[in-house]
């Protein structure tokens, strides 16, 4: 049988990423492998930081961070800019 196409769903286990695992188990087919990590682990906190894994829940695709997962997460200007960490007058 021919390799199978790995696909790793990083998850918190919120209603949010169980939605992405039924999207992804959903589009699979047989040539897909999908593994649901859990971020409650360390071991897998840490792959996915590796990983490039920000924010979750996320999908890596054969070790590569699907695009539609690639978002920077929360970036420091961007809640600085929101009035995070800015005291009220």
């Amino acid at each position: 049988m021919a390799k199978k196409r790995q696909v790793e769903v990083f998850s918190a286990g919120c209603p949010v990423c169980e939605g992405a695992q039924v999207v992804v188990r959903r589009l699979s087919c047989p040539s897909c492998e999908v593994i649901v990590l859990d971020m409650h682990d360390p071991a897998v906190a840490a792959k996915a930081k590796s990983d490039g894994v920000r924010s979750v829940p996320a999908v890596v695709v054969d070790g590569q961070l699907a695009a539609c997962c690639a978002g920077s997460g929360p970036a420091e200007a961007a809640l600085r800019a929101a009035g995070v960490g800015i005291p009220l007058p």
